[in-house]
């Protein structure tokens, strides 16, 4: 289930992009970044259609993952 992150709250959704970005195992590259980059740059794909939120009724767990077009 796809879920709009423009109809989140923004404690909602700074939860979901924060909760995201510390899952060990997330690759940034060779560059360190902040928590606060990392969740802007997040922001900035949602914002921007490159990725968009799902909800995964069995597990009852987000994600945010590349739009395929």
């Amino acid at each position: 289930m796809i879920i709009p992150w423009d109809e989140l709250s923004a404690p909602a959704l700074e939860g979901i992009i924060e909760e995201f970005v510390l899952r060990e195992g997330t690759e940034y590259g060779a560059s360190e970044f902040s928590l606060d980059q990392k969740k802007s740059n997040v922001k900035r794909q949602l914002e921007r259609a490159e990725v968009q939120i799902t909800f995964n009724v069995n597990t009852k767990t987000c994600s945010i993952v590349p739009i395929v077009w």
